[in-house]
């Protein structure tokens, strides 16, 4: 039988090593140095009060030269790196979290330590200073954990700047493709870059796709059969073979293209065309269970969701008030007519609300808005001009910066829409939605989300609706608190907002 793997790249291999041995150095230096500060804090800084009485309270006969601990910080390397290695600290994604991080380090830590006080007061007991050792795994925690924290920011400033990313192609133009291509795009946080997909035609002039919706939005690169020479003019990172059920007769080519150009792959299965990230998993007497995944934002998600809405909302509502205070007095000596526009919106289940905003365009925006609609730079039902003329003075410079939506505080408050949710739909927007499209719709609302940091007006209606159903089937407090994190930025930039 054929071998398969692929070989890997060897220009990334070599990166991948050399990052590997350079953490390793550096995780070295800094375990080392933990002990020299600790040994500084003990017996060299001199501290006031009673600090100093405490830490400086040692008999001249247990006084310990710095060479002395020399042996206790090798052998403090030594147990680290041996934790390090058995918890895969080295083999760690380069798009892990933080926490994964941490975790390593605080479970390495106290093991060496535990390890450490048996082996050198079994040895001399009373030779060596407890403090100095408590200090040192103090320090070691600490100092690794910065450089960690300092690495993954750096990381992902890199990334957002589309600076070291993981170039992926997706084999494949069926639901799961759709899925994966969506989860790409909605965290770019993860490092990863999407170059495009191939899949087959069917005769037609657009990909297969087994729900009737085309991922137009995403890059098609053309036929399964031009992977191979896509593989080197994209200088693609990473292959992920979505093939619909049909088209599982393409694999053996699929792989062996990936082979000969020394790509790395990964496979997802395709049950009767389900994909597996809608579904839950489960086990009864070890026969697999599958079941659809529902929404994850009920019961007490829903409960702790609503909570942190209004615990935000209350925070943040004396600086909102200032703001909206001067707002409103801009508006009001910039154009004649309201200070707040309202509008009927589409919020969770279909259940209609009244929207509001800052007034940012002129009195008559409606009646001008049937003139425009040959202007409408998106697609779907949506409507947005670049450069609108109904705009004021100082409402472009709201939309800019998205201040134009502060009064949906109220709308919070009120329980109609969320700090964090979908895009909030007209009732005529929704009229014209596919059936597929209302499932976005089984979650509040919201000021901000995944199609705001994702692109905002510079996404597609169908690349808004995919974003919004991933935030409905994936949702967390972590998600919630990363979109506002990276809402942040856009607004400043500016990204997409008109």
């Amino acid at each position: 039988m054929t071998n398969t793997t692929p070989l890997r790249n060897p220009k990334k291999r070599i990166f991948d090593e050399a990052s590997w041995f350079a953490m390793f150095v550096v995780d070295s230096l800094v375990i080392l140095t933990s002990v020299a500060m600790a040994y500084a804090v003990r017996y060299l800084v001199v501290w006031p009060g009673w600090i100093g009485d405490f830490v400086r309270a040692v008999p001249t006969e247990f006084y310990v030269q710095w060479n002395a601990f020399i042996p206790i910080g090798m052998l403090l390397l030594l147990l680290m790196q041996v934790q390090f290695t058995v918890r895969g600290m080295y083999r760690l994604p380069t798009n892990a979290g933080l926490t994964a991080h941490l975790r390593i380090i605080f479970n390495s830590t106290t093991t060496a330590a535990a390890l450490l006080v048996v082996v050198v007061f079994s040895y001399r007991p009373l030779y060596f200073s407890r403090l100095v050792i408590a200090l040192a795994f103090a320090f070691v925690i600490l100092l690794l954990s910065l450089v960690r924290v300092g690495l993954v920011l750096v990381r992902r400033l890199r990334w957002s700047r589309g600076i070291g990313r993981e170039r992926y192609l997706i084999v494949g133009g069926g639901d799961i493709s759709h899925t994966l291509m969506t989860g790409i795009v909605a965290r770019p946080h993860l490092g990863y870059a999407l170059v495009g997909y191939v899949a087959n035609r069917d005769g037609t002039d657009e990909p297969n796709s087994t729900d009737g919706v085309q991922p137009l939005h995403f890059h098609y690169l053309g036929g399964v059969e031009r992977l191979k020479d896509l593989l080197s003019t994209y200088a693609v990172d990473q292959v992920i073979i979505a093939l619909p059920f049909n088209e599982q007769h393409l694999l053996p080519g699929v792989v062996e293209a990936c082979r000969q150009t020394r790509v790395d792959f990964r496979l997802v299965p395709d049950l009767l065309e389900l994909s597996f990230d809608r579904v839950d998993i489960g086990e009864f007497d070890g026969l697999p269970l599958i079941g659809l995944r529902e929404v994850s934002i009920q019961g007490i998600n829903l409960i702790l969701k609503r909570v942190t809405d209004i615990t935000i909302t209350l925070l943040f509502s004396p600086f909102v008030l200032v703001a909206s205070a001067l707002i409103a007095v801009a508006i009001k000596l910039d154009s004649p007519g309201p200070i707040l526009f309202t509008q009927k919106r589409v919020g969770t289940n279909g259940r209609h609300f009244t929207m509001y905003k800052f007034r940012t365009m002129v009195v008559n925006a409606e009646q001008i808005k049937a003139e425009l609609k040959q202007h409408n730079e998106a697609d779907g039902p949506i409507f947005k001009i670049r450069h609108d003329p109904r705009h004021t003075r100082v409402g472009r410079w709201l939309r800019r910066t998205s201040l134009d939506e502060l009064p949906q505080l109220w709308n919070i408050l009120r329980g109609e829409m969320s700090w964090v949710g979908p895009r909030p739909a007209t009732p005529h927007e929704v009229a014209q939605y596919a059936p597929w499209n209302l499932r976005r719709l089984e979650a509040k609302p919201g000021l901000t989300g995944l199609w705001q940091v994702s692109g905002r007006s510079d996404t597609t209606f169908e690349e808004m609706v995919r974003l919004d159903i991933y935030y409905v089937e994936h949702w967390s407090l972590m998600m919630d608190l990363r979109i506002v994190l990276q809402t942040i930025p856009t607004v400043l930039l500016g990204r997409g907002a008109y």
